[in-house]
């Protein structure tokens, strides 16, 4: 085996390591030092941000809803699509005025997310870098997803160009789509770093310096791993593209 072989493979085998490996303290402890800093840094990546809810004593959520369904991961205020901004000086505003708020990012504006089960997400990962695939920034969620994040499809004028995709969630959809989730417009997600209940977080695997890339070039390996992992064969024709006429 050549040297550039056995380095190759050294380190596919130092990255999957890592990838099933847990986050080591200092960085847990790096991300709360510097949660205002990481904040700026994703606005700056021009993913806008609006406050939400934080975890309370008790698995409970910070806002006010008896019982709430997604305890600290969603925003605080109804208003969040045209709340949501990159401007800095609001964004520090938010940041100090509500220490323990975690922040989501709006998606179908400057980017979208495909959202994947943890394990087959660290699969998809590890094959996407291995094939040479630009993968942009990369979020993990402890309660069990992996959040790729890509440019957005856009919003045309015309909405009938586009073809209508069983893989969109928005947040009331999200439980009927265990596999593969494609947030776009009307969606949100959690931007690191954010808070769980039960000590658990959302933080980057890979981060905001790497750029957004092109939702279709993970699309297939993502559909692939995801179905495998449920047992399933995969279905590309629910993958979304314009549908020009």
């Amino acid at each position: 085996m050549s040297a550039e072989s056995e380095g190759r493979t050294g380190l596919q085998g130092k990255l999957s390591q890592w990838l099933r490996g847990r986050r080591p303290k200092e960085a847990a402890a790096a991300d709360e030092g510097g949660r205002e800093a990481l904040l700026l840094a994703a606005a700056e990546a021009g993913l806008p941000l609006a406050p939400a809810a934080h975890p309370a004593p008790g698995y409970r959520c910070s806002c006010d809803r008896v019982g709430c369904p997604t305890p600290a991961r969603h925003p605080v205020s109804f208003a969040w699509q045209t709340q949501s901004t990159t401007d800095r000086a609001q964004i520090e505003r938010w940041a100090r005025n509500q220490p323990q708020a975690n922040f989501i990012t709006a998606t179908g504006m400057v980017h979208d997310v495909l959202d994947v089960p943890l394990e087959a997400g660290r699969e998809a990962l590890e094959r996407l870098l291995a094939s040479g695939i630009e993968v942009g920034p990369v979020a993990e969620s402890d309660d069990g997803r992996l959040l790729f994040f890509t440019l957005t499809r856009g919003t045309p004028e015309d909405e009938d160009e586009w073809w209508p995709c069983e893989l969109d969630c928005h947040p009331e959809t999200a439980d009927e789509h265990p596999g593969l989730r494609w947030h776009c417009r009307g969606s949100y997600v959690l931007v690191p770093p954010a808070r769980l209940p039960g000590d658990q977080a959302v933080h980057w695997v890979r981060g905001l310096e790497h750029p957004l890339p092109d939702p279709l070039s993970l699309l297939e390996v993502l559909t692939d791993v995801c179905a495998r992992h449920v047992g399933e064969e995969p279905d590309h024709t629910n993958a979304a593209w314009p549908l020009r006429r």
